[in-house]
């Protein structure tokens, strides 16, 4: 699989290498990090960091985790506005019928983003939003094992730079439905969610979040805002993550690395029991 090229910077720069007491001067390979402003009906709600490409996929991710919009219906148009050459504004046109309150959402957005989702009024306000998952789908041990190493074969940036996040989704059936890469990995989860909104598959009640890196609190709320019943990653949980998907029915896997895992809830979609 090819690199992506809108995903590398065009600055190639000096680094100075050193490896076994020998140092030398090579030419590296960087990732890009720009701001996106995201819109909705022409007012700002949230400016992020990440990585261009998938725009779309990412303001309709974030806008199905802030529990704004619920299917794809929602979304009449989004729109790329190049307000300069980075073209770093996006605005999502919803349907009439589709409410949004402004104040509570930007509110919401600008909190978080500054001191970070936290504790136990978030995991209840969280729960006010969104109910628990409840699906009896059936993944085995041994087919998730074989996710990573598919993921990793087509994260052809993050080989390149070793600087990216990645979320993928696989069916019931082990097939890789969608894979996004960004410097971000919340945002790497709202693509991959966005696309499957667009796309016009969500309830993913059927379906098994995989990312790249540590599983946090906001992680597990982006999946349960997708109906996502089981989310594994090659890293560790927190404990909030645990917490939060012990009570909303959501099968956590951390640690997903080679032909061992550690299930820490809700094992019996596993086949496995306590």
């Amino acid at each position: 699989m090819k690199n992506d090229p809108t995903l590398l910077s065009q600055s190639r720069p000096n680094v100075l290498r050193w490896e076994a007491g020998r140092a030398e001067s090579v030419r590296d390979e960087l990732v890009v990090e720009e701001p996106l402003e995201i819109r909705v009906r022409g007012q700002a709600i949230s400016v992020t960091m990440r990585t261009p490409g998938h725009d779309e996929e990412l303001a309709a991710g974030f806008l199905l985790t802030e529990n704004v919009i619920a299917a794809s219906q929602d979304v009449l148009k989004i729109t790329a506005c190049e307000r300069n050459e980075e073209g770093n504004l996006i605005n999502v046109q919803l349907a009439p019928d589709v409410q949004v309150d402004f104040d509570q959402l930007t509110r919401h957005v600008f909190a978080s983003s500054s001191c970070g989702l936290c504790g136990k009024a978030s995991i209840d306000a969280i729960s006010q939003h969104f109910s628990p998952v409840q699906s009896d789908v059936k993944f085995s041990p041994e087919l998730i094992t074989t996710f990573p190493e598919r993921m990793r074969q087509h994260q052809a940036t993050f080989n390149t730079t070793g600087g990216l996040h990645a979320a993928a989704i696989f069916d019931s059936n082990g097939k890789l439905l969608v894979l996004r890469e960004d410097v971000g990995r919340h945002n790497a989860v709202d693509k991959v969610l966005g696309r499957c909104l667009l796309d016009r598959l969500l309830p993913l009640s059927q379906h098994l979040l995989l990312v790249s890196g540590r599983l946090s609190f906001e992680i597990l709320q982006k999946a349960l805002a997708g109906r996502v019943p089981i989310i594994a990653g090659v890293s560790a949980p927190s404990n909030l993550a645990v917490d939060f998907a012990h009570r909303n029915g959501q099968t956590l896997i951390g640690f997903l690395r080679g032909s061992r895992m550690n299930i820490y809830t809700h094992p019996h979609r596993l086949g496995l029991q306590t």
